[in-house]
């Protein structure tokens, strides 16, 4: 399994916010050689997470997604934020679709010691993070198992998620474009999530900050479908415009900075109490 060094989660953080890095500052800032970055950089890139350019390199986009491995691996304490936020939007006793992706993995995690809920999942990973718990009854959504990251889609996917009407839906996504559409790079994932959107009384996207960068060639969903997005960072202000006149509730789960003011209206009809450096947004 890929792991980032110390140094690869600084260069990765600084993509995020620049788009793109050069050699030369990247040798400056961390007193390095520029032999050094280029192999850390020759990393990243061989793990799909950045893209060479002349002097440096950007982040990755394209028609296909990074490794299953690589997509664990970046992010993994914003994450962790993420879900743990999620997770307060979602009551005992709710009925729940959660669907395939490393971020809602983490939601899975940050539930399992939850009271009386039902879990329909079509994420082998999120099976056998909630078997465990007592408490949580899973359901598999049968169909094609895709090796390369335990997701499950296919016609007998969908038909299996149009058995349920359930309370929320916790759903992720590989890219999210400024205007407010949601993208993804397998159509036939995609077509399972929609099914899911569809039978979801409510639906919250959990998402780091990253997807914001990227891009992917296939549909999704658009924002004002959601009940809540919940993120890392503060989204760009075109995504952020585009969930205030939708009525979507926007949670970010900053891991520095002052506390934001929160919303009195949770969007999941519940009030937990906020969690240090955790925003509302409406």
């Amino acid at each position: 399994m890929f792991t980032l060094s110390a140094r690869q989660d600084q260069i990765m953080a600084l993509v995020r916010v620049a788009g793109r890095v050069s050699v030369d500052a990247l040798a400056e800032k961390f007193a390095v050689s520029p032999q050094t970055i280029r192999k850390d950089l020759n990393e990243l890139c061989e793990a799909r997470l950045l893209s060479r350019v002349h002097g440096g390199a950007m982040l990755a986009s394209g028609t296909e997604n990074m490794a299953y491995a690589a997509r664990r691996a970046l992010a993994a304490d914003e994450k962790k934020r993420i879900a743990a936020a999620a997770a307060r939007l979602v009551p005992d006793g709710s009925s729940l679709f959660i669907n395939i992706g490393t971020t809602t993995e983490e939601f899975a995690r940050a539930i399992t010691g939850r009271r009386g809920l039902l879990v329909i999942t079509n994420n082998l990973h999120v099976v056998s993070i909630l078997l465990p718990s007592p408490e949580i009854e899973v359901v598999v959504a049968g169909g094609l198992v895709r090796r390369a990251d335990g997701g499950i889609v296919g016609e007998a996917t969908m038909d299996m998620v149009s058995q349920f009407k359930v309370d929320l839906a916790v759903i992720g996504a590989s890219a999210i474009d400024e205007d407010g559409t949601l993208l993804d790079f397998d159509y036939r994932e995609v077509r399972v999530t929609q099914r899911i959107i569809a039978n979801a009384r409510k639906v919250i996207l959990v998402v780091d900050a990253l997807k914001f960068a990227r891009s992917a060639p296939v549909r999704i969903a658009h924002v004002a479908q959601l009940a809540a997005v919940v993120t890392d960072a503060r989204p760009p202000d075109r995504f952020a415009q585009a969930c205030a006149e939708a009525g979507v509730e926007l949670v970010v789960a900053a891991g520095q900075g002052p506390r934001g003011a929160a919303s009195e209206d949770e969007a999941m009809g519940n009030e937990p109490p906020l969690a240090e450096n955790e925003t509302h947004l409406r």
